[in-house]
């Protein structure tokens, strides 16, 4: 592994890089955890409406389940250099009752849609309270870019 230099960024730069990035990705890991059965960690497509980050999975999934006892879950892009850690409370949302506009975007970003599965699907809908975002240690400190749901910079 090489190590890079980094400059570090600006709380703005680091905002203005995380909503491009939360914009133009594909993948997520999401992070539940179930009062009885522990953590759970799972990669899931995501939408991001400019708000809110929009992921689907089966009804029956430990996702879900975990989602609807404790709905205080982390969600992390795959980077394990450019950082973007979210932090925030899942809602469900049954295929058949999730916002149109949210579900059709969903849909046109990845081709498929879930409303037409015979099996059951459900969207969880996260607002981020707080979000994180690093590149490498020399950005570490303040890397904090937002706090209880304000984008910081």
């Amino acid at each position: 592994m090489q190590a890079t230099e980094t400059t570090p960024r600006t709380t703005a730069e680091r905002t203005r890089d995380t909503l491009g990035r939360l914009g133009s990705e594909r993948d997520i890991w999401v992070s539940t955890s179930h009062p009885d059965h522990g953590p759970h960690q799972v990669p899931l497509w995501f939408l991001w409406d400019g708000r809110a980050a929009w992921m689907c999975t089966g009804a029956n999934s430990a996702t879900v389940r975990n989602a609807r006892e404790e709905r205080r879950v982390r969600l992390a892009l795959p980077d394990a250099y450019d950082v973007v850690l979210l932090q925030g409370e899942a809602t469900c949302h049954p295929a058949g009752e999730v916002p149109k506009d949210a579900a059709d975007a969903f849909a046109g970003k990845f081709g498929w849609d879930p409303r037409e599965e015979e099996a059951p699907y459900t969207y969880l809908r996260v607002v981020p309270r707080t979000v994180r975002a690093w590149r490498g240690v020399p950005e570490l400190r303040g890397r904090t870019v937002m706090r209880e749901g304000a984008w910081l910079g």
